[in-house]
């Protein structure tokens, strides 16, 4: 490379000595293989001194898919927020699970980290440029599927695999989440004898009668054989639970309805019978005040009720009176023939507002009304059950031992049946949840980390293009070790 090499210098005319091109890149070649080397040294130095600054992303794709969603509504009709992902509590919850730092500064920098956006197909977009072209406004669309990201430098203290590990771990947090929010019964339901230990036996009348109430609402809107069951879409699902059957139960909700019929008739009436017969009490003196208390409060309550109902009423029957006035108003003007009278004119529209108003305020009665005529049942049965105490409290009768133990032989078998109920219950109801919302919220796509080899790659790859172009512009100007500008 050190003998003087004399070229054919260009032609001053338009044309492109190729000869004289492909005779400097060939004695170039040893100066364009150096430079291409050197720019990949320096890429991969460079990449690996600061890699561990640099940062990875670890993403996956979460899908939803349940009743509502459209609408951008939990099944409960609550707002719907993508962001929930990533809420305090899951982030926690899944930071503890992996075993990683769940102090408040991890936490802060995986939140921090964590993204959510939106996948939104090309043909939506498309769709939704269209409308807006053409005048029109776009309702809101709502994305079923949602890119998770977390961002974090390759030196933090997470490894590749701990990282994906606890993404999976934040969508199985947020699915159990859903899943005890949605797909299971209360936590609740079903705790009648917990909320009984300590009791007195007069309190079993209550606390039973009232659960066995709440049992039958509950299966009949299950069932749809409930007069309300139609207002409730997350319970009957459109009809779906009229026909369900569960697989672990094979049971029906109508099945259970009867099942839950002859647990009051012969197990719970056979408890509550022996209580009343026998005026069991631990202390009839306590048991009667808690009940002069529940009947003062009940009391309190029918006078509210009552005089709720008298507003509502009064105010029912000034609105009827109005809408008659109303009526006698549009038949006078529909006898003027205007050709300048608009095509719905004012008279119609107070009706139609009086209408509505009349209607609202018959519901609000009727609602009064019920309420009030419950607590009035409410509170004769409870005058009752006092009357029956405090005559066993007069005639001094003794409560046997017979008759105690006859009592708690009838808990035990009640309690069992109980259970067995409750438990069936809950398999079946779970069972249709899962029916329902089993792919209310899934992976669809498996976690991946942004490889460290494939950024090598990238930035070795750039540094050798930068150093053939270098090593290529420059041979062609003739510069290189020994050669000066030809």
């Amino acid at each position: 490379m050190n003998e003087n090499v004399t070229s054919t210098p260009f032609n001053d005319d338009d044309s492109i000595n190729f000869a004289e091109i492909f005779k400097r890149l060939l004695h170039g070649l040893p100066f364009i293989f150096g430079l291409a080397s050197l720019g990949l040294a320096i890429a991969a130095i460079a990449y690996l001194a600061t890699g561990s600054y640099s940062i990875i992303t670890t993403s996956t794709r979460v899908a939803f898919s349940f009743s509502g969603f459209e609408r951008g509504e939990y099944p409960d009709k609550s707002k719907f927020q993508a962001d929930d992902l990533r809420s305090p509590e899951i982030v926690a919850e899944a930071l503890k699970r992996q075993g990683l730092e769940t102090n408040q500064n991890s936490q802060s920098s995986i939140r921090t980290a964590l993204s959510i956006e939106g996948i939104i197909p090309d043909n939506i977009v498309k769709e939704r440029d269209k409308l807006r072209a053409s005048g029109q406004t776009p309702r809101p669309y709502v994305p079923d599927e949602y890119r998770l990201s977390l961002s974090l430098p390759r030196g933090f203290p997470v490894s590749p695999r701990q990282r994906e590990l606890l993404l999976n771990e934040i969508v199985n947090c947020y699915q159990e989440k859903f899943t005890r929010t949605y797909l299971s019964l209360p936590l609740n339901f079903g705790k009648a004898f917990e909320s009984l230990k300590d009791a007195d036996y007069f309190d079993y009348e209550l606390v039973l009668g009232q659960e066995s109430q709440n049992i039958s609402s509950f299966l009949g809107m299950m069932a749809g054989t409930s007069p309300r069951s139609g207002e409730s879409e997350l319970a009957t699902m459109g009809g779906a639970s009229r026909t369900f059957r569960s697989a672990r139960t094979n049971l029906s909700f109508s099945d259970l309805q009867k099942e839950n019929q002859l647990f009051t008739q012969i197990r719970l009436n056979e408890t509550l019978g022996l209580i009343r017969q026998n005026g069991l009490s631990k202390d009839r003196k306590i048991a009667l005040l808690k009940m002069d208390y529940y009947l003062k409060t009940l009391s309190d309550d029918e006078n509210k009720a009552a005089e709720e109902e008298k507003v509502v009423m009064s105010l029912l029957k000034q609105t009827q009176e109005r809408m008659q006035n109303y009526v006698l108003g549009i038949k006078s003007q529909s006898g003027q023939q205007r050709a300048d009278s608009p095509v719905v004119d004012q008279g119609l529209i107070d009706s139609l507002l009086a209408n509505d108003a009349n209607n609202f305020l018959v519901r609000r009665a009727l609602d009064a009304s019920l309420r009030t005529r419950s607590i009035q049942s409410e509170k004769a049965i409870m005058q009752d059950r006092r009357n029956n105490m405090e005559t066993f409290m007069k005639s001094d009768y003794i409560q046997k031992t017979e008759a105690l133990e006859q009592f708690q032989k009838s808990v035990e078998s009640l309690k069992k049946v109980y259970d067995q109920l409750i438990n069936d219950i809950r398999l079946t109801y779970e069972d249709f949840q899962h029916q329902q919302f089993g792919d209310a919220v899934r992976i669809s796509m498996q976690t991946k980390t942004e490889s460290f080899y494939r950024g090598l790659a990238l930035a070795g790859i750039a540094g050798l293009g930068v150093g053939l172009a270098a090593g290529f512009g420059l041979s062609l100007l003739g510069v290189g070790p020994g050669r000066g500008i030809r």
